[in-house]
């Protein structure tokens, strides 16, 4: 059973710059893709970025595309976020989560494919 802790989150002004880390578990780190995810109060959760197994590979969702990047540190078991120019529409909880489906959406966007959840890090933007 793999485990994720997430870390990093604070409050910060609109702007301002956060990295988050998640940390690995249990199971072969390098054997998935991983990816982060956001949820705001009453909203539904969303796709942040993913990372390839190997790192090589990255995508992100549109809002976030430009100011934030993933990485992986295979011999941490680490998966980093840092996020640059926040908005206060980027305050929510993020959370990190293991993708272990077959194939997929080539996005790596859709939440169904995700598993072994944590349990987040919260983020503050003030305007």
């Amino acid at each position: 059973q793999v485990q994720l802790v997430e870390s990093g989150g604070g409050l910060v002004q609109a702007g301002g710059s956060l990295r988050l880390s998640c940390e690995a578990s249990g199971r072969t780190f390098s054997s998935y893709a991983m990816g982060w995810f956001r949820q705001a109060p009453g909203k539904e959760r969303e796709f942040v970025a993913a990372i390839s197994r190997s790192g090589g590979s990255t995508l992100y969702a549109d809002s976030v595309k430009g100011r934030f990047t993933i990485s992986r540190d295979g011999a941490k078991n680490t998966v980093y976020l840092q996020m640059n120019s926040l908005k206060p529409e980027d305050t929510a909880v993020y959370s990190c989560a293991v993708r272990t489906v077959v194939g997929g959406d080539r996005t790596f966007a859709k939440r169904y494919e995700y598993s072994a959840w944590g349990q987040g890090t919260q983020v503050t933007v003030s305007s």
